[in-house]
């Protein structure tokens, strides 16, 4: 008697397709590939001009900065590679999918986000890591363990983080009828404020930024570990080793979003 597939290999099938499916055409792929790690450059270069007019930015000088680039842009292009697909949510309820999803014996939230697994979005994670590691080699950082440590997890602590922010900011779109601009403007938003240290923004910016949104948990603070620097914020040391709890803590809340709106839905009527 074959053995009853279980909901962990009916998921890595339908990824494993997903994954078949665009490497069987290489040089699209390729080609997807390299706009992405473009687009991330472009990005890379507004931060770069910045520097071409000051010597420093809200009191970081540019490879301080080029470090919380890094850590933040490789956050979130894992993210952006695990999660997205979660902004079709507001598709799948306009059309009616959603219901379709809601009947098979499937968690609802893994079968949208393994719906289409962009690997193209690799180039993103490839950009920033390229920077991050460039950004580490040359910062003059006084290595020890633990900065070892925080220096390889810091950017998969920061995709759990923009991943639970994308979740719960898409849930919107349970409540509205295309909250797609909303989530766009808290995810992408997000990743645009963690490239930048949080001293160049304004005291109530940066209460969002460390609690509210906990964009600052991303980068800024595990960089200011990283460097050896004290918060000119004055903001407590050990808030800059905070980002696993902080994730943690992000995840339950997005999945509790996340609950709340699907026991909402009522379907289509159609």
């Amino acid at each position: 008697m074959a053995d009853r597939a279980t909901p962990g290999s009916v998921y890595r099938r339908i990824v494993g397709s997903r994954i078949r499916s665009q490497l069987s055409y290489r040089a699209s792929f390729a080609l997807d590939v390299v706009a992405q790690t473009i687009g991330q450059s472009i990005e890379l270069v507004a931060v770069l001009v910045v520097f071409t007019q000051v010597d420093a930015l809200g009191g970081f000088a540019r490879h301080e900065v080029l470090v919380m680039y890094g850590i933040a842009a490789t956050a979130f292009g894992l993210a952006d590679l695990a999660v997205g697909q979660v902004e079709e949510l507001a598709n799948h309820i306009r059309t009616g999918e959603l219901d379709v999803l809601l009947l098979r014996p499937l968690g609802t939230l893994a079968q949208i986000l393994s719906a289409d697994v962009a690997l193209k979005r690799l180039g993103r994670v490839a950009a920033g890591l390229v920077v991050l590691l460039h950004a580490l080699a040359t910062a003059g950082i006084d290595w020890t363990p633990v900065r070892v440590l925080l220096a390889a997890t810091a950017p998969l602590v920061g995709a759990v983080i923009f991943g639970a922010i994308w979740v719960g900011a898409n849930t919107v779109s349970f409540w509205v009828v295309d909250g797609r601009e909303f989530s766009n403007s808290v995810t992408y938003g997000s990743s645009f404020s963690t490239s930048y240290p949080a001293t160049v923004y304004g005291p109530w910016v940066r209460r969002v930024l460390c609690f509210a949104v906990p964009s600052a948990f991303v980068a800024y603070f595990p960089a200011l570990a990283l460097l050896g620097r004290t918060d000119p914020l004055g903001l407590p040391a050990a808030l800059q080793y905070c980002g696993p709890p902080v994730a943690a803590l992000t995840v339950a809340a997005a999945a509790l979003v996340w609950r709340a709106g699907v026991r909402r839905y009522q379907g289509t009527g159609s």
